[in-house]
């Protein structure tokens, strides 16, 4: 039959054929294609192929063959649809490449040089799905053929890399991909690349090489806010790349130095490569807190006081004082500080730094240094003190004094012998607690103060309360015979408290107790103390010419003639004091002691002296013993007009 009844006579399928009786798809197909009839010569291999055979490779290879070479958007369908997998992949993968089907001879090819050529035909490849295909390849290959596309084309492959890199950044890992941009010198591509993987990552050297590769690209603004946010980044190697690099603009390396406390190394390199006008807008614009350290760094590069002075003044109350004082003075500069440390005073700032740094320049300038150490409040005194002891211990003591710092001012007046100085300020300070701690025996200064004390501090003063509290502190010491040195001065030589009772008591109480041979003549020279309690006390203390003295002073004649007859036992003068003051309880006391001893003549004279008549049975029976009737008689007549008994009569 003619070809067209042979076509219209065909069956569609194998199907069709008689039972028992198999047909040849090759000879069909040769029927088809003889008669240039590709489609339908397509269309019965699809249907009888469809079973996906692997004895019917040939014919699907045949049948993708003839389509790649007459109609091979068609044989990419049927690729499309993956209705075949036993065709020589090789060959189709050839055949695929000269029909322009770059992607699908890709995926065919397995030998990679063979998948390098394909792909260098990137203006015929969708990007989607070359970015996709990088995903079944190995890492190893995709690394290759990166490295190829950039080797051929960089300029036109450069985005498909990055994208390919964006996607698969984790298998093929950062290190390797950036080694590849880094190879090519793409700095483009690779700060594309890592714009896109810096959130994922905390890989140090992601993070400096996205720095890096921003600055390459000139990109200052990422550059900053990268150096001024990212946490992940080695601070030393950006320092040590922004400073190689020479950037226009010194603000990531700024902010690089300023977030990691590399402030001294910023100032110095931005100094010695004459960038002042960086120096100045990072203390007064990014961080004024750092001032000292900035001011400290320049000083060290022997830059201009007065450049240091006029930026710490462009400051002002921003920067701390308290460590720019430290920083300038451990450099011997403290004086430049003078201009910002007054406006800082002139402001009302009360910070103890402040005046410190103010009282140790007035200190080292002579510029009435005592004035203001005693009218300054805010300076700390022991830092100031201290300051001062190398200079001048006196205005050591000054400080000392004005913050009561106890221990520091005794040890300053010791080593530099004020002890006038020290004993006056402890008499005034009032504290018995340091009294004990300066009069303890173990105190090698102690004559040296006492002296001061007693010759100097004590005599010059007019508060009673302040004598009170000395006194008491060298009772409380156990200092007796220093206590009465002390109260000598102060009571016996026409002081404000010579006529003071506690302390003439005190001064005389003090010597019974310590040194008894001078309390005979401080009852002689002084008249205003307790004469009654001082003479019972002395009397306790078997003084008792110094009790028989007070007595008499205080003209309390029966407690004198007491203390004759009693303790002294001396009738002689128990009669000569009677004699003298003749009081009748005198001559009582007097007669009844001579009576006791058998003195009847002189006892009845006594009691006749008295004109008492109490005593009149023992003087009676004394009398007729000792004979003495002639006294007895005068003696009777004085009693018989005072007591009307009948053996006075008798």
């Amino acid at each position: 039959c003619s070809p067209p009844s042979a076509l219209s006579l065909s069956p569609p399928s194998a199907s069709l054929a008689p039972q028992g009786v198999t047909i040849d798809y090759g000879v069909v197909t040769d029927v088809f294609m003889q008669h240039n009839c590709l489609q339908q010569a397509t269309s019965f291999l699809l249907d009888v192929l469809k079973g996906n055979k692997e004895e019917e490779g040939p014919m699907q290879t045949r049948l993708l063959e003839m389509n790649l070479m007459a109609a091979p958007q068609v044989a990419d369908a049927i690729m499309a649809n993956d209705m075949f997998t036993h065709y020589d992949r090789p060959r189709v993968a050839m055949l695929c490449e000269k029909a322009g089907l770059v992607q699908r001879a890709m995926e065919h090819y397995t030998n990679v040089d063979d998948i390098k050529r394909a792909m260098s035909r990137t203006e015929m490849l969708n990007p989607e799905q070359l970015v996709k295909f990088f995903g079944t390849m190995s890492v190893e290959n995709s690394i290759e053929c990166l490295n190829h596309l950039l080797r051929t084309n960089m300029r036109q492959n450069l985005q498909l890399v990055v994208q390919v890199a964006r996607e698969y950044s984790e298998q093929l890992t950062p290190e390797k991909l950036i080694e590849m941009f880094e190879s090519y010198n793409s700095w483009e591509g690779l700060f594309y690349y890592l714009g896109a993987v810096l959130v994922k990552t905390e890989d140090k050297a992601v993070h400096f090489k996205y720095i890096q590769a921003a600055a390459k690209v000139g990109n200052m603004q990422e550059v900053e806010r990268v150096t001024r946010e990212d946490q992940f980044f080695d601070p030393e190697e950006v320092r040590d790349f922004l400073k190689e690099a020479r950037l226009p603009d010194q603000r990531p390396l700024i902010n690089v130095c300023d977030r990691f406390d590399m402030v001294e190394d910023l100032t110095h390199f931005l100094y010695s490569n004459n960038m002042s006008k960086y120096i100045e807008l990072y203390v007064q614009k990014v961080n004024p807190m750092k001032a000292p350290q900035v001011a400290g760094a320049l000083l060290d590069a022997d830059c201009s006081e007065d450049f240091v002075r006029a930026l710490i003044l462009s400051v002002r109350a921003m920067a701390p004082a308290e460590q720019l004082v430290e920083e300038v003075e451990k450099r011997n500069r403290l004086k430049l500080l003078q201009p910002w440390l007054e406006q800082r005073q002139n402001e009302g700032v009360q910070e103890a730094a402040v005046h410190n740094a103010l009282m140790k320049i007035y200190i080292d300038m002579n510029n009435r240094p005592e004035e203001y150490l005693v009218s300054n409040n805010y300076y700390d005194s022991k830092v100031v003190g201290e300051y001062c002891e190398k200079r001048d211990p006196h205005l050591a003591f000054i400080a000392y004094k004005r913050g009561l710092c106890d221990a520091e001012l005794v040890d300053v007046t010791n080593r530099h012998g004020l002890f006038k100085q020290q004993a006056r300020y402890l008499v005034e300070r009032q504290d018995l607690d340091q009294w004990a701690i300066v009069l303890a025996e173990s105190n090698e200064n102690r004559r040296q103060l006492i002296d001061a004390v007693v010759q100097n501090a004590l005599p010059e003063t007019k508060n009673p309360d302040v004598v009170s509290q000395t006194v008491k502190a060298f009772m409380t010491a156990d200092l007796p015979n220093e206590l009465i040195e002390l109260l000598e001065k102060i009571v016996l030589q026409n002081s404000e408290f010579s006529d003071n009772r506690n302390l003439q008591n005190l001064l005389i109480l003090t010597a019974i107790k310590a040194d008894k041979t001078k309390v005979m003549d401080y009852i002689n020279r002084l008249d205003n103390y307790d004469m009654p309690d001082i003479a019972n006390i002395a009397v306790g203390s078997e003084l008792y010419e110094e009790a028989l003295v007070i007595f008499k002073k205080a003209e309390l004649h029966r407690e004198a003639a007491k203390v004759l007859i009693d303790y002294i036992a001396s009738i002689e003068r128990a009669t000569e004091f009677a004699e003298r003051v003749d009081q009748e309880e005198v001559w009582v006391m007097l007669g009844k002691a001579q009576l006791t001893q058998g003195l009847v003549s002189d006892a009845i004279a006594s009691f006749i002296k008295a004109n008492d008549a109490s005593e009149y049975v023992a003087v009676i029976g004394a009398a007729d013993t000792s004979g003495s009737h002639v006294e007895l008689a005068t003696y009777l007549v004085m009693c018989r007009k005072k007591v009307k008994e009948a053996h006075i009569d008798t």
